[in-house]
């Protein structure tokens, strides 16, 4: 793993990180002696990751769907450590809805989770952002696959983007980059459980231009570049990690 020393002692926030992609990037930042500050519904999971990683890995209850709980863990955090560095948007939900059966009800609260949560944490922390900072908002290839049953969850990974590229232009005169990451299908331990069989394994290698499988740990150095100095260039943009997946 490559070493960014800007990232030494920089206050970093991460929406869904008790488990996957969340997890290994809580993992990523505290190697980099980032102090993390990460959100989760799942309280079992998430203090177990804290007590595994150390002192300066902080977890909350987050109930990203309350717009106070998700205000007020980012203003904590800014509270125990001053100015933030990063903000990582990566909690979402991904149900495999058919569209005729699907109700406003569930459309309505999958975008509150995916992607109003994100403007109300983006929202927040800015305020406590300098020039330097970066936010993360993670997307997904299904914004280019647009796979069946997932009509809503498509959507919201859209308007992700969307919101990526309108935040860049409106915080960018005040030095904060926003930046979205699309993972491909990555292998976390939900994903291996639920959805990727032997077979989906072998539809996946013949889709990528690179055959391996993405592992979480990959997606969470990009985003470490991401929230570096060395992506300082970068704002606005969408860079997907998916081994040519979207690209083939």
């Amino acid at each position: 793993m490559a070493i960014y020393s800007d990232l030494k002692g920089k206050v970093i926030l991460i929406t869904g990180g008790a488990s996957g992609i969340g997890a290994a990037m809580a993992e990523a930042f505290c190697a980099q002696g980032s102090w993390v500050f990460f959100g989760d519904v799942d309280q079992k999971a998430g203090e177990a990751l804290a007590n595994k990683l150390g002192g300066n890995v902080v977890f909350s209850r987050v109930d990203l769907m309350r717009e106070s709980q998700t205000r007020n863990w980012v203003e904590q955090a800014a509270r125990q450590r001053g100015e933030i560095h990063g903000l990582v948007n990566n909690a979402a939900a991904d149900p495999r809805i058919p569209f005729a059966k699907m109700t406003a009800q569930q459309w309505d609260e999958l975008f509150a989770r995916n992607l109003r949560a994100y403007f109300l944490a983006a929202q927040t922390a800015a305020r406590r952002m300098k020039k330097g900072a970066a936010i993360l908002n993670f997307s997904s290839i299904t914004f280019h696959t647009a796979p069946k049953e997932m009509t809503a969850y498509v959507s919201t990974k859209a308007g992700i983007q969307g919101f990526t590229r309108s935040l860049a232009r409106e915080l960018g005169p005040q030095g904060i980059r926003v930046n979205t990451l699309s993972p491909g299908w990555v292998m976390t331990a939900r994903q291996l459980k639920e959805f990727v069989t032997p077979a989906v394994k072998e539809t996946i290698r013949q889709a990528q231009c690179i055959p391996d499988l993405v592992q979480a740990s990959e997606v969470a150095e990009v985003a470490l570049f991401l929230c570096s100095e060395a992506s300082r260039a970068i704002t606005g943009q969408e860079i997907l990690v998916d081994r040519g997946w979207a690209h083939s």
